[in-house]
């Protein structure tokens, strides 16, 4: 345990030194992943189905703030269902209008979590996504969840009726009822909206509780919440054949300990040395609970160089060697000159020295001084 806190501390110290360039590589990254799955998932329009494109726009997107992410996928979504038929397009603006004018625009900074659905679905661990949003977000994460779970299984839906969609023979009413029919009807993917929004807001509402151990009891609940809820909803709808059991439960309990990691990585209290405070001021009375996080003290190492030479030959090479202590670098210091012997005749008698005052006796010369008087 020792070893992982050690590694914690270590992690955040290099993010906090190098946040500047991490993060952009970070977004960078998610941007590029998200772009793959939507040109791979529909990739239409052969003019954007790109990697120099999609890496053009990844990099755009790693100097932009995180919710640029989420509107060029939408230009992306666009595009390609315009290849696919002017009809999709029309549709699909409308659903992504719906989102963003009812929905998203509560959200606000939250709405990352509409790119990081349907990559929790793409990786086979979309548990993992209410989750995390529970810990790491608000509340109102639920909302670009539920439409990102929208988005994926529409986006879906589209691929499965490509060949329909894209027959020019067929009518453009016949082509909005299937879509429409295709979204309304679709219950498997409301179950799954469903799944989303109730387990983000449990996992949230337990989490920000005050009682001990608050992030791990809310990630085990979220992970029952979502398997009772999807077998209940895939039962309760004659969905028994879209739901498999197995993998279900496979899935959600990786998506748990993946949740489990990034609870110590992100919160980590240690909750043996938890305080309870109370103080009170002129209009209110404080309870606190106070939670320690769980550190451990990094020991630095530093190297001293000992140089086994004597004093001696320091000291010659400091004389020899031309640095600014030595007089020849100083302007303002000259050499002294050597004293030359003065012939006798050339000096000069010295004066009679003064007898010091504390040598003469003026009593007596007072004394004499009146006798003359």
């Amino acid at each position: 345990m020792t070893a992982l806190l050690e590694l914690k501390q270590k992690i955040k110290g290099i993010y906090g030194q190098y946040e500047m360039y991490i993060l952009p590589v970070l977004k960078f990254v998610l941007a590029l992943v998200y772009f793959l799955w939507v040109n791979s998932n529909m990739g239409y329009m052969s003019q954007l189905n790109n990697v120099f494109v999609i890496l053009i726009l990844a990099l755009i997107c790693s100097i932009l703030p995180s919710s640029a992410m989420m509107y060029i996928g939408f230009i992306l979504i666009l595009a390609h269902s315009y290849a696919l038929g002017i009809e999709v397009a029309g549709f699909m603006l409308v659903i992504i209008l719906l989102m963003l004018i009812f929905f998203m625009r509560f959200s606000g900074e939250q709405n990352i979590t509409f790119v990081f659905t349907p990559l929790s679905f793409a990786f086979s661990i979309p548990a993992l996504l209410p989750i995390g949003s529970g810990l790491m977000e608000s509340s109102l994460s639920a909302i670009p969840a539920g439409c990102g779970v929208v988005m994926y299984y529409f986006i879906r839906f589209l691929r499965v009726q490509s060949a329909i969609l894209s027959n020019p023979d067929l009518d453009m009413t016949d082509k909005l009822q299937i879509m429409a029919d295709g979204l309304v009807q679709n219950w498997g993917m409301w179950i799954a909206v469903v799944a989303f929004v109730a387990v983000t807001l449990l996992v949230n509402l337990i989490r920000t509780r005050s009682f001990d151990h608050a992030w791990r009891i809310s990630i085990i609940t979220g992970g029952v919440a979502y398997v009772f809820i999807m077998l209940v909803g895939s039962f309760g709808m004659n969905l028994n054949a879209t739901v498999a059991m197995v993998p279900l439960l496979v899935c959600t309990v990786l998506a748990v300990l993946l949740a489990l990691v990034l609870e110590f990585f992100a919160f980590g209290g240690d909750y043996s040395r938890a305080e309870r405070l109370e103080y009170e001021d002129d209009e209110y009375f404080y309870y606190v609970k106070a939670v320690p996080k769980a550190s451990v003290a990094t020991s630095e190492r530093s190297i001293k160089k000992i140089n086994a030479e004597p004093v001696r030959e320091e000291r010659r090479s400091e004389e020899s060697s031309g640095t600014y202590a030595n007089p020849i670098f100083r302007q303002d210091e000259r050499p002294k000159r050597k004293k030359t012997a003065v012939p006798a005749a050339e000096k000069k008698p010295r004066q009679a020295e003064k007898p010091a005052a504390k040598d003469v006796d003026f009593e007596k010369k007072l004394e004499e001084s009146l006798k003359d008087l």
